[in-house]
Formats: C-alpha cells, structure tokens, sequence
C-alpha cells in the first residue's frame, strides 16, 4: 500500500476531520510489514515487548539497548507508518539532560519518529526538555505499566473524580510541554468523554472507550497470541494462537513420522555431477598384501 509518510500535521489533521486515528504496538520487522501494508497510521514499539516478546515479568526490566534493537527492526518494516518509541523505565526520570540523551538514541540509533513518556509530575519536565531539544513526544496518563505498583496493580484509573482530575491535570501539563499526542489507558469511558474535549493534542485511547482520536492496541493481543487471559480492553481480531499451534503440530508430527520432507521440497543434481562426486568418495580399491598406510598414492 503505497501512501504518503505519516506525520505529526497529517495526525493532527485528522483529529480535526474527525478521522479515527489507528495505532499498534509492534515489535518486529515481519510485523511491522504487516502494519504498513494495511495502513496503520502509527506504530509504537512499547516497552511491554518486555514482558510480550522477551519473557520478562513486566515492563520494567527492558533495557535501552533491547529498545533500541527492537526499534530498528520495526524500522526497518515501515515506510509510511509514523514510528513512536518508548522510553524505557529508568532511562529518562534522574533528569533532563538523561531523557534527551535516551531520545535522541532512539532517533538517531533507532530510526523512531518521536519518543513516549509515561505519566505526569517530572514526567512533564522531561516531555518539555524533549520537546526543546526538537524530538516530538507522546504523553501516557491512566494506567502506566512502568509505576503499576504504586497505582495499586494493573487496574482502571481515574475511578473516582479526585483521580480523574488528577489524570486530568497531567494530561494537560503534557500538554502544555508541548506533546503532539497523549495515551489514555484504563480510564473509565465516561471521563475519557468529559477530559478528551478539554485537549487540544491527538489522544489515543486503550481501554479508554470510544471517544479517543484513535485507538491503540497490542499486536499480540489482538491478533489471539496472547493467549486466553486478556485485558478486559482487548477484542482478539484473529485467533493466531490456535492456528500456530495447530500448524506447529502438524510440522512436529510429519518429522517425527518421516513423511516431511519428500521429493518435491528437495534440490536437484545433474546425474552426471553426481556420478563424479560418487567417484571421489570411492575409496581406491586396496590389494591383498598392501598395507594402506604406508602407500604414497603417487
């Protein structure tokens, strides 16, 4: 699908023709194919590939350099999808000059477009040093996988009108540093409809109702490889698990039963190569009497 490179004016375009905005988390190159054939509008490599892709136990333990090689990858799959980047946990909250630092690697080591940030507080001063140091940034208010454990686990946010004026606050100083967009996650759908008319910036929802810009949504999760135990936000859109399985089955069940491979996934040799090659592997026929090892061959 060939289509003109996504962009921060096109995005914010499309806000205002009310245009839904689609964005996936993504961590590969295969994938990231995948998305800009169909169109994706933004692509993020999240640092849930933490626990989606490389078996951590949540987001906090991925580092910089996995980021960064994940990011490449996805890279490298997308010629129009705009590619939005996680900071990862650690690598931007000690201050300023560390979140640009972190930035600008993803950008210029990574290839992404822009970079996210999660939540609010000093979160935003490091949104505004991004911004300055001319690298467009994401905000992430409601639930953020990187302080899950001091928002009391993975749960809704925003639940009771002092945490919803809160989320609200935050979302608006992310604003006001300058962030071109802002994720709503695990926000009940009735405050996401009273905070998103008071924002200007493109918001994206997960888990946030239907009122968002766009929607966001992680590959595996909607695509069924996650698994059956999904967040109540997530539609499966395919069952990928189960035809994987199923497929990878039947791979192991053809080995074992020696009916794969046959002829017809084998290579060809001319007879007469052949031939020769069987006459190099000929030992020389050995004579009554000689003892091989002390025969020269010349």
């Amino acid at each position: 699908m060939n289509r003109a490179p996504v962009t921060l004016l096109s995005l914010a375009q499309r806000k205002q023709a009310g245009e839904p905005i689609v964005m996936v988390t993504a961590y590969d190159h295969p994938s990231a194919v995948i998305a800009d054939e169909v169109g994706v509008d933004v692509v993020l490599v999240g640092d849930s590939a933490a626990n989606v892709v490389l078996g951590y136990g949540s987001t906090v333990p991925v580092s910089v350099a996995e980021m960064l090689m994940l990011v490449g990858a996805v890279r490298r799959g997308l010629t129009s999808a705009l590619l939005v980047a996680d900071l990862p946990f650690g690598s931007y909250e000690v201050s300023d000059s560390q979140a640009v630092r972190t930035a600008q690697l993803l950008v210029k080591k990574g290839g992404a477009d822009a970079v996210k940030i999660e939540r609010g507080g000093t979160s935003v001063d490091r949104a505004a040093a991004i911004v300055a140091a001319g690298i467009p940034v994401m905000g992430h208010v409601g639930l953020t996988p990187q302080t899950a454990a001091s928002l009391g686990g993975y749960r809704a946010q925003g639940r009771t009108a002092d945490q919803a004026a809160a989320l609200l606050r935050d979302a608006l100083a992310l604003q006001d540093a300058g962030c071109f967009a802002i994720v709503l996650e695990a926000v009940p759908a009735a405050v996401t409809e009273l905070v998103v008319p008071l924002l200007d910036c493109v918001t994206i929802g997960i888990g946030a109702g239907p009122t968002t810009d766009g929607q966001v949504l992680v590959w595996h999760d909607l695509l069924g490889l996650s698994g059956p135990q999904l967040p109540r936000f997530v539609r499966a859109f395919a069952d990928l698990r189960e035809r994987t399985v199923a497929g990878l089955s039947a791979y192991a069940d053809a080995v074992r039963s020696k009916e794969f491979p046959q002829a017809e996934h084998t290579y060809l040799i001319p007879d007469a190569e052949l031939d020769a090659l069987r006459q190099r592997l000929t030992p020389p026929p050995h004579h009554e009497g000689e003892d091989p090892s002390t025969s020269s061959g010349n």
